[in-house]
């Protein structure tokens, strides 16, 4: 062993730092794709926006930029972003937010994610997190020496928690339960009861709650966007992360805050202010301009929610047992059972390789709570004719597999 080798954490020596999920399938992507140079991906897979943002968004960052005062650290923000954060959170939630101390921006959710448990986790105690989802929250708190009690989101649940299913044990040693609703992979929408059970469990036992909201605003066909801090209480325990990525099509631009619980916010501002020194101000800037323009998210909806169902009616010929979701730009759906041929998936990662290989067809693959695909109706297309195109395509490589179900 080298020097480097045997000086390195035990955490990385232990592969705590396990191989992100979406690192590894663009990888395969790319593999495929160097043996095949005259095919083209059908992209379902990683959930990137494909419009650009709004010209507004685009033309505000370059004005700002050009600003001399605007070249400095922003260290934990500056206060017109806040005062627009909390003007956002009352026009599409009704939310009073205080922008003096009950919200703070970060440099993107996942940035934000990963510094809350530095603020809670201590060598044993608990993280309750739902599975399928996002990582984060989990994986910070096993670098930290804290434990992990996942929340399986099953189709016949309604991919809502099971929180009766928690030991009290272990709801004695939680400090952070992480929720993420509109739900990532699943497309469901928050519910107003699991909300509510939620608060009242966080204040028997004491434990901090987070809210993912990064989907939030993207709800259709008469959903009505809806916060974890609009319930009575949860303000007191509990704290929402918004993300700008998905709702304003600025991903790559890293800019989401923080709201709720004064005390949470300054623990994680303390911890900020260690980590990083602030995003772009003319980022900031342009970050006002989005969320004094909430149309963006509109148009934004309605054209997710047309794909949508357009993406149900074909997945139903080929055979997939799918509805349409109400929320994100996700379709979450089972595994097939194999192929006439005689291959029988095993997997969802068995499904989504197969498919991938054989009819260049890129998904994501989530078996942790059963087997599913999720498609994204984030592809790339700049008409309803282009989409239609898409959906013909990928009608014609599905048909092409004769997948059993």
């Amino acid at each position: 062993m080298g020097l480097i080798a045997n000086i390195t954490s035990d955490r990385l020596k232990a592969k705590q730092f396990a191989k992100y999920k979406f690192a590894e399938i663009k990888q395969l992507k790319k593999d495929l794709l160097l043996k095949n140079t005259a095919i083209d991906i059908l992209n379902f897979g990683i959930g990137e926006p494909d419009s650009e943002a709004n010209s507004g968004v685009i033309d505000t960052l370059c004005n700002e930029a050009c600003k001399k005062e605007n070249r400095g650290y922003a260290d934990n923000g500056i206060q017109s972003f806040k005062n627009s954060c909390s003007s956002y959170m009352k026009h599409i939630y009704g939310i009073d937010i205080d922008p003096s101390n009950e919200v703070l921006h970060g440099i993107g959710i996942k940035s934000i994610l990963s510094m809350l448990p530095l603020c809670f986790i201590n060598p044993g105690d608990y993280s309750l997190v739902t599975v399928p989802g996002y990582p984060i929250i989990a994986s910070h708190t096993k670098y930290l020496g804290g434990r992990v009690f996942n929340l399986p989101l099953y189709d016949y649940n309604n991919f809502y928690p099971n929180l009766n299913a928690v030991p009290e044990d272990i709801l004695n040693k939680t400090k952070i339960l992480y929720i993420n609703y509109p739900n990532n992979p699943t497309g469901q929408i928050p519910d107003f009861k699991l909300y509510s059970k939620i608060v009242a469990l966080a204040h028997k036992y004491k434990f901090v709650v987070v809210s993912d909201a990064a989907y939030g605003p993207l709800v259709y066909d008469g959903v009505k966007p809806l916060s974890f801090l609009s319930i009575d209480g949860a303000k007191e325990i509990g704290v929402e992360v918004h993300s700008l990525s998905k709702a304003f099509n600025m991903t790559g631009w890293r800019l989401a805050f923080i709201a709720g619980n004064s005390d949470i916010i300054n623990l994680y501002s303390i911890v900020k202010n260690s980590v990083d020194s602030g995003q772009f101000i003319p980022i900031q800037k342009a970050g006002i301009y989005a969320l004094g323009h909430t149309e963006i998210t509109q148009n934004t909806c309605s054209k997710y929610s047309r794909r949508l169902d357009m993406l149900v009616d074909v997945l139903k010929e080929i055979g997939f047992d799918v509805n349409k979701p109400r929320s994100t730009f996700y379709l979450y759906t089972k595994i097939p059972k194999g192929t006439k041929s005689g291959v029988i998936f095993e997997s969802a990662m068995h499904a989504f390789k197969y498919i991938l290989e054989n009819a260049f067809v890129s998904t994501v693959p989530w078996d942790d709570a059963g087997h599913f695909l999720r498609f994204s109706v984030t592809y790339d297309a700049d008409s309803i004719k282009e989409e239609k195109k898409v959906m013909a395509l990928l009608k014609e490589r599905l048909q092409g597999l004769e997948l059993v179900f």
